[in-house]
């Protein structure tokens, strides 16, 4: 069984750890609930710059088994085949995630969580991975960056079979605030411009999304939840999980085992609410009242 979010304990040891260098060993996934009140909290406290210190420790899990009801149950809602012995593309950002939440609501972590918007997210599966295999994880903040916007961060989930690496995530994450001089008189950096990609499909999308997601991946940001949560935060109604949206479509796109994906999140998807499919080759978008929510693109491996 996968040692689950809730066992762990909100200092990121996840109940016990120890350290070799600059890696800290745990024995179990660290709690997501407590870390994300602890980041909250923290939050008016920082000072987000992308000269700033970050934590240089490799958070390493080791051991990592999956529940398989858990997976039935994430992929059921995101629109995966079930009962088959391997892994969807995204699911190892969901065993990760937690640990990721343990760096980023550390005091040392520069960027508050309020307010920290996850913007993208490029994923590289080098092989099928079981979904009754045993692996590593380890979690790492590679830099900051400065923005037009703010300050970014890159956060690098990989895992591992034996020695080796099969799977590897590079998640950038935004924090707005005003940017450093040369950022700002920097011009925005230009998205790929293309013609509207073809519809292919039109989802209706159910208001308890957020919930169910979240049960499945243990990502309980109150955003995503009910409409009165979202308002709490500015939101009219809630919004689904940015990686709910990106799974979903790389889902319905289909993907080779050995592959690289990319999502870039556009706009939040207010729940509940109609959104059209949309790809083309390589390429896929969602899309809805006039605007891109998702785009991104699945590229086989040679």
């Amino acid at each position: 069984m996968e040692t689950r979010p809730e066992d762990g304990r909100a200092d990121g040891s996840g109940g016990g750890s120890s350290r070799e260098g600059s890696r800290v060993v745990l024995d179990r996934a660290p709690s997501l609930a407590p870390l994300l009140l602890l980041g909250a909290l923290r939050s008016p406290f920082k000072r987000p710059s992308a000269s700033a210190e970050f934590p240089g420790e490799r958070l390493v899990w080791g051991g990592v088994r999956v529940d398989l009801a858990r997976l039935v149950a994430y992929e059921r809602v995101c629109g995966f085949p079930t009962g088959e012995d391997s892994l969807p593309v995204t699911y190892p950002h969901v065993l990760g995630f937690p640990l990721a939440m343990s760096l980023m609501s550390r005091p040392d972590f520069p960027l508050p969580l309020l307010g920290l918007v996850h913007t993208s997210i490029e994923i590289t599966r080098y092989r099928e991975l079981p979904a009754t295999g045993t692996y590593e994880l380890s979690v790492h903040v590679d830099g900051l960056a400065p923005h037009r916007r703010g300050t970014q961060a890159a956060v690098v989930t990989e895992l591992r079979a034996g020695e080796d690496v099969v799977w590897e995530s590079v998640s950038t994450y935004l924090a707005r605030h005003r940017g450093t001089e040369t950022a700002d008189r920097e011009r925005a950096p230009g998205r790929e411009t293309h013609e509207p990609l073809p519809g292919v499909d039109e989802w209706r999308l159910a208001g308890d999304i957020g919930r169910r997601y979240a049960a499945a991946s243990g990502d309980r940001n109150p955003i995503h939840l009910y409409p009165l949560t979202a308002r709490l935060f500015g939101f009219k109604r809630a919004i689904a999980h940015g990686m709910w949206t990106a799974a979903r479509c790389l889902a319905a796109h289909g993907t080779p085992q050995a592959v690289r994906v990319r999502a870039e999140f556009r706009a939040p998807v207010l729940l509940p609410g109609t959104v059209t499919y949309a790809a083309n080759g390589e390429r896929f978008e969602l899309c809805g009242d006039d605007r891109v929510h998702v785009s991104g693109g699945v590229y086989p491996l040679t």
